[in-house]
């Protein structure tokens, strides 16, 4: 079982605005901001530079600049635009500390937004496909209506086409069911996970298969009911509130907004887990592997729901042994 070093973490940059999701490219850390619509490069001082602003990301309420994702020299965004989710993507060009970002080619439109439950996580699988996660958009029905891309995890090439083994003929839609994930990592075996914010009763972490129904509206949290894949672990909204994961090793590690915590599940064990950083920096919205095998995280303290310090919002480093 891999364990979060007990050390106090290091801070590597302050001052972010909305910070939302962290890249990186060619090991240089991205990130964007969600009402800014700005996406930063960091320098290794943690000092900031913009490199480009995304046209068109409307931040209201829970949408805006949301996950970002790095493959090929592309920087692909998922974001919200008025009345949907689309996801773009931008050639990165320059050096380090002179990035620029090119035009913006889209590559999916039409995903259902609202002022709540965008979802907005994108990463690429070891399959080489881009995988994103949609919220309801506030429309419960649409996560069990196949036709809409609202309440789902989405599998696609680069490019946007539909892969010929996803598993429902015609459509993006990889899994169904979902209210509003916001994480998704894999492990050494392929396994992929993701994790999702309940609504009154239970947030979840579900292992995702192609094809599966997790419940939502129908059910929240572990059911029992046939037909719906239950999670393999859940928690009251108030302690988790689960947004970015990643693998580490042999452990998931899940960062909590309301519970402002950074949750740590073991592989071999998905229904316990560990606790670290309960209530010392705030809300944590993104948890990623940085290059040198450290796991940094993203604090979430000025989105308008946190109460930020003078020195929010801030990237953590954490060493991961």
């Amino acid at each position: 079982m891999v364990s979060v070093g007990a050390a106090v973490p290091e801070v590597l940059a302050t001052g972010l605005d909305a910070p939302w999701s962290i890249a990186f490219h060619e090991g240089t850390p991205l990130v964007s901001e969600r009402d800014s619509a700005r996406v930063l490069e960091l320098d290794a001082g943690g000092n900031a530079r913009g490199i480009g602003t995304i046209d068109g990301a409307a931040g209201r309420g829970e949408g805006g600049l949301l996950g970002i994702a790095v493959q090929d020299g592309y920087l692909y965004t998922y974001l919200t635009a008025g009345v949907e989710n689309r996801i773009e993507r931008r050639a990165i060009t320059g050096e380090p500390g002179s990035l620029e970002l090119g035009e913006a080619e889209t590559i999916l439109d039409g995903i259902p937004a609202g002022p709540v439950h965008n979802g907005g996580r994108i990463a690429f699988g070891p399959d080489g496909l881009l995988y994103a996660t949609t919220g309801d958009a506030g429309n419960r029905d649409s996560a069990q209506d196949l036709e809409s891309l609202s309440g789902k995890i989405l599998r696609m090439t680069p490019d946007g086409a539909e892969p010929p083994d996803n598993p429902f003929p015609g459509t993006l839609v990889y899994s169904y069911g979902h209210r509003n994930p916001q994480g998704i990592a894999w492990d050494s075996n392929g396994t992929l996970y993701a994790s999702e914010f309940g609504q009154n009763t239970w947030d979840e972490l579900n292992v995702i298969e192609a094809g599966g129904n997790y419940g939502w509206p129908e059910v929240e949290g572990i059911a029992g009911e046939e037909g719906f894949t239950d999670p393999v672990q859940q928690w009251t909204p108030g302690a988790a509130s689960p947004s970015g994961i990643a693998v580490a090793g042999n452990s998931l590690l899940i960062a909590n907004l309301r519970g402002e915590r950074l949750v740590e599940v073991p592989l071999s064990d998905l229904g316990t887990s560990t606790e670290y950083l309960m209530g010392e920096y705030g809300r944590l919205r993104d948890v990623v592997n940085a290059p040198d095998g450290s796991a940094w995280i993203l604090t979430n303290n000025t989105d308008g729901r946190g109460q930020p310090t003078p020195e929010d919002d801030r990237i953590l480093r954490m060493d991961v042994d």
